[in-house]
């Protein structure tokens, strides 16, 4: 959460529990929703490229091609950002649910890596498990209350047959057979050459060599964050009972795509100034 400029107990109120059982019901006030913009900003351009990055890049590339530091920037955002589509309706639901389950877990502990980094296509949603954290309270010693948090996240901005509920649920358990496994051996092939954020491959380790180590817990969500119009209809599809195996969470944003645009059209056109010169 550090690393992207959040303040987590702000982003707390943003989430205002309106039930927990049988699922969690979550609806985000119209203020919050619209605050947003402003918010997340440079969280949401951070989980795709560091300020480091972006700032040594556009200076390397304003001497050899000339222009101005600021459209230097801007040109490199917006190779890294996806256009207006269902990869940035998925993103900003997979950033969002970041946020809320670092701040739900305990933030001063809990690490995750910035998977949209690793994009090769950034037309197409990044591979693999859609959100991990690591919850290490007493590291670099592991111990029994080490957790893995993983969630699955489906959105839904606009009226149509998706139905986001169910799939979330379906995905989720694809995460609880293998995908989970699969997705924290991906992230340290990707350690090895590529800065992944927080997350060190001695973080990774600690869950992929598992029996080198006390059991760790691992916990799994369904999200399904939907638009606030949508989501009365949608959740007439919701299980009536709660599974032991995952949690699942309703997230009800209003004007839900009009907002994710919102940020990521701010996210595209904010510019970092240049660091002062020695």
């Amino acid at each position: 959460m550090n690393e992207l400029g959040l303040d987590p107990s702000q982003v707390l109120t943003w989430f205002a529990h309106e039930q927990e059982t049988p699922y969690t019901l979550v609806r985000v006030s119209a203020t919050n929703a619209n605050g947003w913009v402003a918010a997340l900003r440079d969280a949401v351009r951070r989980c795709y490229l560091s300020d480091e990055k972006l700032l040594t890049q556009a200076q390397i590339l304003e001497l050899e091609l000339g222009g101005t530091f600021e459209s230097r920037q801007t040109e490199i955002i917006k190779s890294k950002l996806p256009d207006p589509s269902s990869t940035m309706a998925g993103d900003f639901g997979e950033i969002l649910i970041y946020a809320y389950q670092a701040t739900k877990a305990l933030p001063s502990v809990t690490i995750g890596p910035k998977k949209w980094r690793l994009k090769q296509d950034r037309t197409k949603p990044a591979p693999c498990s859609d959100v991990v954290h690591f919850i290490l309270p007493t590291w670099p010693v592991s111990s029994t209350r080490d957790e893995v948090l993983c969630a699955e996240v489906k959105m839904k901005a606009t009226n149509g047959a998706s139905t986001p509920i169910q799939d979330a649920i379906t995905d989720c358990e694809k995460d609880r057979i293998s995908r989970l496994s699969r997705t924290l051996q991906w992230l340290k092939e990707r350690a090895l050459t590529e800065n992944i954020g927080e997350v060190q491959i001695a973080h990774l380790n600690r869950f992929i060599k598992a029996t080198d180590h006390p059991p760790a817990i691992r916990r799994f969500r369904a999200v399904a964050v939907i638009s606030e119009n949508l989501v009365d209809t949608e959740l007439l599809n919701a299980p009536q009972q709660a599974s032991p195996e995952y949690e699942l969470v309703v997230v009800a944003v209003p004007n839900l795509h009009t907002v994710y645009n919102a940020v990521f059209e701010a996210a595209k056109s904010y510019t970092l100034p240049a660091a002062p010169q020695l």
